[in-house]
């Protein structure tokens, strides 16, 4: 199987780091397409016409949004790497609590410390 992999992305979006992430864990290489998220692209709208949301993977020509979803299919289809995700389902379980966490109170404080003191 071909492995092109493109990767619609933001820079400080929560989102795309989950997926940069995955991908880094995986060791898998991509290209990266940054989006100016105020003048869209139109292979972001190609790509994702219904959400016009980053990140979007593109693999092989084919699209998959949404950040969970992508870093689920990384991992099913880079499968003969570490996996990302305990086989365990309340280690699993564990692991999501933990990832939502860090999206609703770590990433938010972190953010809101670098919005207001000019950092980036």
């Amino acid at each position: 199987m071909a492995n092109e992999v493109i990767l619609l992305d933001f820079g400080i979006s929560k989102f795309s780091m989950r997926v940069r992430v995955a991908l880094a864990e995986k060791g898998i290489k991509y290209e990266y397409k940054e989006e100016n998220l105020s003048n869209k692209s139109p292979l972001l709208l190609q790509m994702n016409p219904i959400h016009k949301k980053i990140p979007v993977l593109i693999h092989n020509g084919k699209p998959i949004s949404e950040s969970l979803i992508i870093v689920q299919y990384i991992d099913e289809v880079w499968n003969d790497k570490a996996p990302l995700f305990p086989s365990d389902p309340y280690q699993r379980a564990q692991a999501r609590f933990w990832a939502d966490f860090i999206d609703k109170k770590v990433y938010i404080i972190v953010f809101q410390y670098n919005f207001t003191s000019g950092s980036t």
